[in-house]
């Protein structure tokens, strides 16, 4: 619990260090684009809050390692495996000039790099017929952990539109990742979760509702690949958990993810990677909130979003947190919130909405 509150006094401290002196020390990260497609605040507002985060997980790793031996290095070769994602995509938030392409490999290195640290990666998936092949194929195994790594860290990123979007998903998932490190006694996973949990908190307090801080690219990369890293870990290290537990636990930013690069290649006939303002927490904002929320309220219409994708993801981790080792029924929430978020999505907006906005681009 200790590690928890000095995660999160520390965090709150960087906090409030980038938003005091970032317009007087680095003024380049300011985001000042404020009539982008993905772009609803109204001010310049610094986008490195994710330099804090990181920065609190290494000194409090450092500090774990130099005086309780029982906890290992995991955090410090947590924070050193997250090394390329998170500072490339902090590169991004200063420079606005790193290709996607580019943060795409510097996730698959992070992904590589836990994989060569802490020598774990996906050797089943708890699918007939693919877990023979994987552990027959150990190379093939640690490609796909690498890619799947990288798919969630930039999920995180992909869903980082709205005050405190981002971050309390994540909150929600390392108090799942917590909470099954503790049933199963892996010390080091929980610690370094309750380090997240802090952190995150930290940053949330900057950053929601007033939106004093963004996250940016950096930090929602390492949010994500934290996520992912961990996933791998507990599961690996612990065979009683199943591997569907952070899937359902992760399926929000996962199934966004999914879908948003299906609904652009094969309804809106763009590229995967071209941004639009489809994705579900936009539409949520500009056809549902735009009508509980006056114009004039004090509570913007930005931070007012949020919660109903703060709901969505809940819905995922409670059954997860519930049947953390029933493969079965793991897999039956998954499909289920899979058909729920597709309806949901089509309740909002037509496909023939999408395919006219598609026609009127090209």
């Amino acid at each position: 619990m200790v590690f928890l509150v000095c995660s999160f006094l520390l965090s709150f401290l960087f906090g409030f260090l980038i938003v005091k002196l970032s317009d007087r020390f680095l003024p380049n990260s300011l985001d000042f684009e404020l009539d982008g497609i993905q772009k609803f605040h109204l001010s310049p507002v610094p986008r490195i809050g994710g330099l804090g985060i990181y920065l609190t997980v290494l000194i409090v790793s450092i500090f774990v390692n130099l005086n309780l031996d029982s906890f290992g290095n995991s955090g410090l070769l947590l924070v050193l495996a997250a090394a390329p994602v998170f500072f490339v995509g902090l590169i991004e938030d200063l420079t606005k000039k790193v290709s996607a392409r580019i943060r795409l490999l510097a996730g698959f290195t992070s992904g590589f790099l836990g994989v060569y640290l802490f020598q774990a990666w996906l050797t089943s998936l708890q699918i007939l017929g693919l877990d023979s092949f994987l552990q027959s194929y150990p190379y093939i195994a640690i490609l796909i952990t690498c890619i799947a790594v990288s798919g969630v860290s930039h999920s995180f990123n992909l869903i980082d539109g709205y005050n405190g979007l981002t971050a309390v998903v994540g909150l929600i998932i390392f108090i799942g990742i917590s909470y099954v490190a503790f049933q199963v006694s892996d010390s080091a996973i929980l610690l370094i979760s309750l380090v997240m949990i802090g952190s995150t908190l930290g940053f949330l307090l900057w950053n929601y509702p007033h939106g004093l801080i963004f996250l940016g690219d950096g930090g929602a990369y390492f949010l994500g690949f934290t996520a992912a890293q961990l996933s791998i870990l507990l599961t690996f290290r612990n065979h009683e958990v199943s591997k569907w537990f952070p899937m359902l636990l992760c399926l929000y930013p996962i199934f966004e993810t999914l879908f948003t690069m299906y609904r652009r290649i094969f309804i809106m006939r763009v590229s995967a990677g071209r941004p639009d303002a489809s994705h579900l927490h936009q539409l949520i904002h500009r056809r549902i909130v735009k009508f509980l929320i006056n114009e004039d309220s004090s509570f913007s219409r930005n931070s007012a979003t949020s919660p109903f994708l703060w709901f969505l993801s809940s819905c995922t981790a409670l059954p997860a947190l519930i049947f953390w080792n029933n493969a079965k029924v793991l897999m039956c929430f998954c499909f289920l919130f899979s058909v729920i978020y597709i309806l949901l999505y089509w309740k909002i907006v037509p496909i023939s909405i999408l395919v006219r906005k598609s026609r009127s681009h090209n």
